[in-house]
């Protein structure tokens, strides 16, 4: 990638955050760039945006969740132990130095839920190559990590199909 990377992070209440994130991924890939995406609450090959990406060879995804929902208020130590996991690899890509953009998808969450620390997640953005390009997406991006950001996207809901009834739709929300 040519030039300085930024941080950028795609927060808030809305949704589109991993879509914005994904459609930033193609762009890249599009140009010739490098993409890894680790995802912190998908399984593996379960979400469509994994499906759509899983034959181009220049978008790699990565998912550290576990099957099921995790519990906000008591995560359970398997939910950690792989959102640590998830956090290790995005490390080792970094010093790998062999892609353009890294996405953590949900990390603000995983964030929120306690299965990482800021601390954590703050070294990793210390360490990051000049070149590369870091999105990290997810509700509920503490104010410190926003301020370390180059780019910041709020999502804000202003009507949601689900305030009607309409539950999850496959293609459209998952």
């Amino acid at each position: 990638m040519p030039g300085k990377g930024l941080i950028q992070i795609y927060t808030g209440e809305g949704k589109g955050k991993s879509t914005a994130a994904f459609g930033q991924a193609l762009r890249a890939a599009g140009q010739g760039l490098r993409v890894h995406i680790i995802q912190f609450f998908k399984g593996e090959g379960k979400s469509g945006e994994q499906v759509a990406v899983k034959d181009l060879p220049l978008i790699q995804v990565e998912a550290f969740g576990r099957p099921g929902w995790v519990n906000p208020e008591a995560p359970e130590a398997e939910d950690k132990e792989r959102a640590r996991q998830g956090l290790q690899r995005a490390r080792a890509i970094m010093e790998e130095g062999k892609v353009d953009l890294l996405i953590l998808d949900e990390v603000n969450v995983a964030l929120a839920y306690g299965l990482l620390s800021l601390e954590e997640v703050l070294e990793l953005l210390e360490g990051k190559p000049e070149s590369l390009e870091v999105i990290l997406t997810g509700r509920g991006a503490p104010s410190r990590l926003l301020e370390r950001a180059d780019l910041v996207t709020e999502m804000r809901e202003i009507r949601h199909p689900r305030q009607r009834g309409i539950g999850p739709r496959r293609g459209i929300e998952f």
